[in-house]
C-alpha cells in the first residue's frame, strides 16, 4: 500500500513544477504528516525530492528526474485522454488502473503538453444510457472484464427465458450500448461468435484457462454486423401507408431509419414532390406501428392491415370527441 502510495507521489511531483504539503495530501488522500514522512523517505532511497520552506513553499523534484514522451503532438495527446471513459472505466473495475496509466502519461509528457488531459475533458464526454432511464451497472461486469483483459476462459450460467443455460466462453470484448453491458464471446470449441447480455448471467466463474484469440476478430466490425442484422430480425411484420410530404421527411424520425430509407426508395419517392405517396414498410408489430406512427399525426394515413387502420379510427374519434369537434 504504501509502496503504491510512494510511485503516485513522485508521478505526481514529475507532473508539476512544484505541489504543496496539502496538496499531495489531497491528491494522496492522506495527512500533511504522512506526506512529510513519505517525502523522507524518497530522499533515503535517492529520489531527489526537495523541500521549499516558507508560506508558498513545497516539494519539487530536483535533477531532472524525470522521463518524456517525445514526439506526441498536441492532438494525439488529447486523443490519449480520450481513450479512457471514466464510467466505464468505473463499472469494468477499471478506475484506479486508469488512473495511474493517465497520471504516468502526464508525468511523461513535456510540459506543454501536460493540461491535455483537462483540454480532451472539456471537449468530450460520454454519456451511454438513454434519457429517462435508470443506468444499471450488471454485478458481475467486473469478473466478465477481467478476464477479457486477460484471455481467460469464464464458465457463466445465464438466463434464457425460463431456464439457466451453462457455458464455457472466450470471452472477446465489451460493448456498452445505450446503457447495457454486452459480452461478444464464442462457446469454447465453436467457432461461432455470440453476443450476451451481461445482466442476464446469474453467475460467472472466471480464472479459467488462456486462450488463443483468433487473430481475424474484429470487435467494432462484428458488433456493427451483428447490431444491423438483430435490427432487422425485429422488422417482422408490414403496413401500407400513405404519406404527405412533412410525413416523408419526418417518417425516419419515428421508426427504424434505415428501413425508412429503404421503404421510400422502393416507392420512388422524389423528395419535394408535394404529392401524397403510398409507401409499405416493416415493422416490428402492429403495436409498435401504432405508436411510432402516432406521432406522425395528420400527416399518415394507415392502409393496412385494417385492424391497424381501425386502431387509428378510433383513436382519432376519441381524440374528437375530447377536443369537441
Amino acid at each position: 500500500m504504501r509502496a503504491a502510495r510512494l510511485i503516485k507521489m513522485v508521478l505526481l511531483l514529475q507532473s508539476r513544477p512544484s505541489m504543496t504539503a496539502a496538496e499531495l495530501a489531497s491528491e494522496l488522500e492522506v495527512s500533511e504528516r504522512t506526506v512529510t514522512r513519505d517525502a523522507q523517505a524518497l530522499s533515503e532511497a535517492g529520489v531527489p525530492v526537495y523541500a521549499d520552506r516558507g508560506r508558498i513553499g513545497g516539494y519539487r523534484l530536483i535533477g531532472g528526474y524525470r522521463t518524456r514522451l517525445t514526439g506526441l503532438a498536441r492532438g494525439e495527446a488529447e486523443a490519449l485522454f480520450l481513450s479512457g471513459v471514466p464510467g466505464a472505466l468505473r463499472e469494468m473495475g477499471l478506475e484506479d488502473a486508469a488512473s495511474a496509466a493517465r497520471l504516468k502519461v502526464s508525468a511523461a509528457l513535456l510540459p506543454s503538453l501536460r493540461d491535455a488531459s483537462r483540454t480532451a475533458a472539456q471537449r468530450f464526454h460520454l454519456d451511454a444510457p438513454n434519457w429517462f432511464r435508470e443506468p444499471t451497472t450488471p454485478e458481475l461486469l467486473p469478473a466478465v472484464a477481467e478476464a477479457v483483459w486477460d484471455d481467460r476462459r469464464i464458465t457463466a450460467r445465464y438466463r434464457r427465458g425460463e431456464d439457466l443455460v451453462e457455458r464455457e466462453l472466450e470471452p472477446y470484448g465489451l460493448v456498452l450500448k445505450a446503457g447495457v453491458w454486452y459480452l461478444c464471446a464464442r462457446v469454447s470449441g465453436q467457432g461461432a461468435f455470440r453476443v450476451y447480455r451481461i445482466d442476464r448471467f446469474a453467475a460467472v466463474g472466471a480464472g479459467g484457462e488462456r486462450f488463443e484469440r483468433s487473430a481475424d476478430f474484429d470487435l467494432p466490425a462484428f458488433w456493427g454486423e451483428r447490431a444491423e442484422e438483430f435490427a432487422r430480425s425485429l422488422l417482422r411484420a408490414e403496413v401500407v401507408v400513405r404519406l404527405s410530404e412533412e410525413g416523408v421527411r419526418r417518417l425516419p424520425h419515428v421508426v427504424d431509419p434505415r428501413a425508412a430509407r429503404e421503404a421510400l426508395e422502393r416507392a420512388g419517392v422524389v423528395a419535394g414532390a408535394g404529392e401524397w405517396v403510398r409507401v409499405t414498410l416493416p415493422v416490428e408489430s402492429e403495436e409498435v406501428a401504432h405508436e411510432q406512427l402516432s406521432a406522425l399525426g395528420a400527416e399518415v394515413e394507415v392502409l393496412a392491415p385494417a385492424s391497424l387502420r381501425e386502431r387509428f379510427a378510433v383513436g382519432a374519434a376519441r381524440l374528437a370527441g375530447l377536443y369537441g369537434v
